[in-house]
C-alpha cells in the first residue's frame, strides 16, 4: 500500500485520513493539520521523509504562476527544501491542467460556464490555470487579488492588466511571511468582517465565484443570491456553511472520498507516486494523461435541497 501524506499550515480540525484505490493499487491518504505552527510543520516533514511515498504541502503556495512566469515563496520554498528523499509537491501542477479541464466540463458538459458569465475569482495567481481557462472561454471575470489580499477595492478585469500588476508586486510578496498574505491557523475558521461588510458586492454582483476554498470562505457576505462555487478542498462542515449562506451549487475540482475533497496538493502527491518521475520532469501531458486513465472528474453537488 502506498502512503500519500498532505502536511498543512491549516487547522488541524480538518484532519483525514482515508484509503482509495488507483488503477488497481491500494493508497492511505492523509492530512496533518499543524495550526499555522511553521516549525511543526517542519519537523513533520523532515520526520515523514524518505518513509512515505509522496508529501503534499497544504495551507501554503510553493509557487506562485502569471503566464510562463514563476515566483517562489519564500516559507513554502523553505518546507519544501527541508524534504530531501520523497517526492513532494504544493498542487501547482494540477491547478494548471485538472482545474482547467474542470473548467472545460463545466462549459461543454453542464452548461454552468459559458461566454459573459459573470465570474470573480478570489485569488487568481494562486489559481492561474483556472483563472486564464475562464478569461479565454469569454466569461466575464473580475480577479479580486488586490481586493482580499491587499484590502484595496480595485477589481483587475483582464488579463493584461492582472499579468502587468503580477510582475509588479508579487517579487515582494512572495518574500513575505505566509501567515501575512494568507490565512493559516485558526484564521480559517473564522470570517474577516470588516471585509466581508466593506466587499460584499464582488460578491453578490458574481454568479460564479472561483479559487482557494479558505479564501472564499473568509470573505464571504450573509444571503447569497444562489452563486456556483468552484473550488477545492471542502469539508461537510464547510458543504454545510456554503448551504446555509444561499449558495446553489458547489464544484469541487478534486473528487470526493469519505464525504470530502482533498486539496490538489494531496491530488498531485498521489499522481506523482504513480508516475514515479522526478517532480521537476512531468509534464502537462503527463498529468493530463494520467487523469484519463483515473477518469478524474470534477463533483457538482446541488445545495438547495
Amino acid at each position: 500500500m502506498r502512503r500519500v501524506v498532505s502536511v498543512s499550515l491549516g487547522s488541524s480540525k480538518r484532519d483525514h485520513k482515508v484509503y482509495a484505490e488507483f488503477l488497481g493499487e491500494e493508497f492511505e491518504i492523509s492530512r496533518m493539520g499543524t495550526d499555522g505552527n511553521f516549525d511543526r510543520a517542519l519537523e513533520l516533514l523532515q520526520n515523514l521523509d524518505g518513509k512515505v511515498d509522496a508529501i503534499g504541502l497544504g495551507g501554503i503556495d510553493v509557487y506562485l504562476f502569471v503566464k510562463q512566469k514563476r515566483y517562489a515563496v519564500k516559507d513554502g520554498l523553505k518546507l519544501m527544501e527541508a524534504v530531501k528523499v520523497t517526492p513532494v509537491v504544493d498542487g501547482s501542477g494540477l491547478k494548471n491542467t485538472l482545474e482547467r479541464e474542470v473548467v472545460r466540463v463545466l462549459a461543454d458538459e453542464t452548461g454552468h460556464l459559458k461566454k459573459g458569465t459573470k465570474v470573480l475569482m478570489v485569488s487568481s495567481v494562486d489559481r492561474f490555470g483556472m483563472a486564464e481557462a475562464l478569461s479565454e472561454m469569454g466569461c466575464d471575470v473580475t480577479f479580486g487579488d488586490l481586493i482580499f489580499t491587499a484590502g484595496v477595492p480595485y477589481p483587475i478585469k483582464t488579463m493584461e492588466e492582472l499579468e502587468e500588476i503580477a510582475g509588479r508586486i508579487l517579487p515582494e510578496i512572495s518574500q513575505m511571511p505566509f501567515h501575512m498574505i494568507y490565512p493559516t491557523g485558526k484564521k480559517q475558521e473564522t470570517q474577516d468582517e470588516d471585509k466581508v461588510k466593506k466587499f460584499a458586492r464582488y460578491y453578490h454582483d458574481a454568479e460564479v465565484i472561483g479559487g482557494d476554498f479558505h479564501l472564499i470562505r473568509r470573505f464571504m457576505p450573509a444571503e447569497m443570491n444562489r452563486q456556483i462555487i468552484l473550488t477545492n478542498t471542502t469539508t461537510p462542515d464547510d458543504i454545510e456553511f456554503l448551504r446555509k449562506k444561499g449558495v446553489a451549487l458547489l464544484v469541487t475540482t478534486t473528487p470526493e472520498y469519505d464525504g470530502r475533497s482533498f486539496g490538489t496538493n494531496v491530488m498531485e502527491a498521489v499522481l506523482v507516486s504513480i508516475i514515479g518521475k522526478p517532480w521537476e520532469d512531468i509534464t502537462s501531458d503527463d498529468y493530463l494523461n494520467l487523469l484519463e486513465k483515473l477518469k478524474f472528474r470534477p463533483r457538482i453537488l446541488d445545495l438547495k435541497t
